[in-house]
């Protein structure tokens, strides 16, 4: 029998369908509180929680950095950052409120004192404000700075949670930069943290779509038996953006597409996509199903790479009539650098579900438009019922929208009003918006309120990320290939990418969907 896990302390098994995560009393502590992350993201979703009444009014939020600030300078840089990024208007009566519950802690992440005295501080602030003992690391720093604050978590034992509490620690993507430096990264944090008490986040299981996959999935009756080989032609998945590196290009230039959005991102929409349905809601149990998944994906060999990957970069441009520099143009950025800004994937999940269907996978920047979507593509129907003369038939295709406009469509055929027999597309259409009357939470704001209730199902767990760097890490593997590495293709920044990635498609007689 394994021991009992943290999830399981926070949540005890319910029965059916869960309605709502409760949220504990805690103190959550921010690693690099005056960073992008944490004022753009971070203390705007927690504000909002609070608006909603979906926090405890003990929650607690501690920063942690290194430059010198006193509680009150650092609530009132958060003030602002709030009122520019937050998705609700920020209400002066509730702000106040909640910025009684920030506070700064000046440290440097190597320190050993700091985290002393931080221990110290959140002793004196459960007996102050009732936080239990409860304690929520966040690491929105760079990967190489998680050793040193999980060594220093540890030293000072705040790792260990008194008996009645816990302790959790959130770690924030890139989860290492391959299998090896993953494999590496998971052992150090495990040196500290469980991994019931481990919360790799990735934002894009916490925006509403991507959760109500599982709904559309297994419990619409329609959907299921159709969800398999026999009736789906294929499957495309695309992030695009339309921005550039936007001052990251210290990151990207290690990272690029492949690494920085496919191996977690559009990985786990896949996972979403193609899944069996688990055996119950709990967070271990779906994540089951994902590992499987990913387990059963396809590996390509680096002498395949080339005719299953499209790597390109985006070169000069225009997009909605604004010129745009190309990628090696941008500051800081190696004017010979071979980093792919666009990849497009050809990949196949080998199940029984799944058997020979293509998922084709791409992401971009600098692109025409932003948005992320999921479109599955059915097999066309016979069209012997009908005039040779009429035109082919169309697929039926049913698009998840991830985001900007999150919601469902599907596009099925319908005859034309007249006396002609004339057949056209028409599409039935879902906006979470309008539907439901409200808008949705922030990605952060339900993997906050998850992290503080303890259940991590929208999270990655250690197996799930190994078994996503052991996919991607032949491909890296070809394209750092001193012999004869698959070609880097440009594209005009403004266009939907290098004509190869339209080429790849067409060998099969499919198109890239339009978003």
């Amino acid at each position: 029998m394994s021991k009992t896990s943290d999830t399981q302390k926070a949540n005890p098994l319910r029965e059916g369908l869960a309605t709502r995560t409760v949220p504990q009393a805690c103190s959550v502590v921010i690693f690099g509180a005056t960073g992008d992350l944490t004022m753009r993201k971070l203390i705007p979703a927690l504000y909002n929680l609070a608006a909603d009444g979906e926090l405890p009014p003990a929650v607690t939020v501690i920063g942690f950095a290194r430059r010198p600030k006193t509680d009150d300078e650092f609530r009132k840089e958060q003030g602002e950052s709030t009122r520019k990024f937050s998705r609700q208007t920020v209400r002066d009566e509730v702000w106040n409120s909640f910025a009684q519950a920030l506070f700064y802690h000046q440290s440097e992440f190597h320190d050993a004192a700091g985290y002393k005295s931080l221990a110290e501080r959140l002793d004196k602030i459960d007996q102050e404000r009732g936080t239990g003992g409860n304690r929520l690391f966040y690491l929105a720093v760079a990967p190489d700075q998680f050793e040193p604050i999980i060594k220093n978590l540890k030293e000072a034992g705040l790792n260990k949670a008194r008996e009645g509490s816990w302790a959790r620690v959130i770690v924030e993507k890139p989860f290492g930069t391959d299998l090896a430096s993953a494999r590496e990264l998971n052992a150090v944090v495990h040196t500290a943290f469980a991994e019931d008490q481990t919360y790799r986040i990735d934002h894009f299981l916490g925006k509403e779509t991507a959760q109500n996959i599982l709904v559309l999935r297994f419990a619409n009756a329609i959907f299921e038996p159709l969800w398999n080989s026999h009736y789906i032609d294929h499957v495309q998945i695309t992030a695009a953006e339309t921005l550039g590196v936007e001052g990251r290009a210290g990151y990207y230039e290690g990272a690029g597409a492949l690494r920085d959005m496919v191996q977690n991102h559009l990985l786990q929409l896949l996972c979403l996509v193609t899944m069996e349905a688990p055996t119950d809601l709990s967070a271990d149990a779906i994540r089951d199903e994902k590992v499987k998944v990913v387990r059963s994906l396809r590996r390509i060999p680096c002498e395949k790479v080339a005719e299953n990957v499209i790597r390109g970069q985006y070169a000069e441009g225009a997009i909605n009539g604004q010129a745009a520099p190309g990628y090696r143009a941008e500051k800081n950025v190696n004017p010979n650098s071979q980093t792919e800004t666009f990849v497009a994937l050809r990949l196949f999940v080998d199940s029984w579900r799944w058997a020979n269907v293509p998922f084709f996978v791409r992401v971009g920047k600098r692109l025409p438009k932003s948005g992320t979507e999921i479109s599955v593509h059915f097999k066309k129907a016979p069209q012997v019922l009908f005039n040779k003369e009429m035109s082919a038939l169309d697929q039926n295709v049913l698009v998840i929208r991830i985001q900007p406009d999150e919601g469902i469509s599907l596009r099925m055929q319908a005859k034309m009003p007249g006396t002609s027999f004339r057949i056209e597309p028409v599409k039935m259409d879902f906006h979470y918006g309008t539907s439901f009357g409200k808008a949705s939470p922030e990605a952060y704001e339900r993997l906050l309120l998850d992290a503080t209730s303890g259940d991590a199902t929208l999270f990655a767990r250690r197996d799930e990320v190994e078994e996503a760097w052991a996919f991607i890490d032949p491909i890296e593997e070809a394209w750092a290939s001193k012999e004869e590495p698959p070609k880097l293709f440009e594209y005009p920044a403004g266009s939907w990418g290098p004509d190869a990635a339209d080429e790849f498609l067409a060998r099969d007689g499919r198109a890239w969907r339009r978003l």
